[in-house]
């Protein structure tokens, strides 16, 4: 996997970039000597969390758990920490954020890691999310129970609570500053660069930073963003997005195109993001009530600022 890193050093700082999980990947360290250091201690992350916790590897414990029928299953620690993420935010999103979405999703043909997903054939009936209140967890003793007929995605935390841990690792394992971004989803961990992280908010992580979108800056914990913009395919002749409501099994409904949230980690800024695609008009109200500034942007490019979410920043 090494090898297929990209270093570079800009501005003092050290950058490493390579693929991940299906998405880009980003290591900025604030010791360049270091940098191939921190590249190696995130991929070792990801590859930990791709074998526990993806839906799309037949051999992921993910998996196992899934095509159990219902039995009680021992799992590692690292699944029961993911899976405990994604049941708190469908606890603190009343279930906007529910995981089990998996069989939803299959249906509507996310399938597969999203690089091979192509357009399927008639649009197959919804099927609302099994009810994550179902799942049982026992973290203490290793124990998953997912019920019959219910299939866990991990896919709405999973990615952001990697780029917490990797986040951490870096700083335990070189003592720097570190941001680690995987597919736009941001922690950072050590010692702040001054005037904090510059950081550019669009729709697609992967744009220059000449794209539409908002620099700003953070000093701690995580910025997320959701978007109903890029992971889109049609299943027949309906179009879709990964963005599942529980409620009806299908993409929800395009009130927000964007949404962008910081929060204390990575995984409550994706939880909160997510909730608010989900949750449409209510989102603002909903954001607000949490204390979680959000930067909310509609179909026709207008912008929403909620909860102290700064004005522009100049970027460094």
């Amino acid at each position: 996997m090494m090898q297929s890193v990209k270093i570079t050093t800009i501005a003092g700082f050290g950058r490493a970039e390579f693929r991940a999980l299906g998405t880009g990947a980003v290591v900025v360290t604030t010791k360049p000597q270091r940098t191939a250091a921190a590249a190696l201690e995130v991929c070792n992350e990801f590859a930990a969390i791709d074998a526990a916790c993806s839906r799309f590897r037949s051999d992921s414990e993910l998996e196992s758990a899934n095509r159990s029928a219902g039995r009680l299953m021992a799992i590692g620690p690292l699944l029961a920490e993911a899976v405990g993420a994604a049941l708190r935010a469908a606890e603190l999103t009343d279930g906007a954020v529910d995981p089990t979405v998996g069989i939803a999703m299959t249906v509507n043909g996310y399938d597969r890691d999203f690089s091979e997903v192509h357009p399927s054939g008639p649009s197959a009936k919804p099927l609302p999310a099994g009810g994550w209140q179902r799942v049982r967890l026992d973290r203490r003793w290793g124990l998953l129970q997912v019920p019959a007929g219910v299939a866990l995605d991990l896919g709405a935390t999973a990615k952001a609570l990697a780029a917490d841990r990797s986040a951490a690792r870096v700083h335990d394992a070189i003592g720097a500053g570190v941001l680690v971004s995987l597919g736009g989803d941001i922690a950072v961990a050590g010692p702040v660069p001054a005037g904090g992280w510059n950081i550019r908010v669009t729709d697609w992580h992967a744009s220059s930073t000449t794209a539409p979108g908002q620099t700003v800056r953070i000093d701690h914990g995580g910025l997320a963003t959701s978007t109903t913009t890029i992971r889109r395919w049609d299943c027949g002749t309906t179009p879709m997005h990964h963005i599942v409501d529980p409620g009806s099994g299908r993409p929800a409904d395009v009130v927000w195109r964007t949404v962008s949230v910081h929060a204390g980690s990575c995984v409550d800024a994706n939880t909160a993001a997510t909730a608010c695609i989900v949750k449409g008009q209510a989102a603002p109200d909903w954001l607000s009530l949490q204390q979680l500034a959000g930067r909310l942007v509609r179909p026709d490019g207008t912008v929403l600022l909620v909860a102290g979410w700064p004005e522009e920043v100049r970027a460094a």
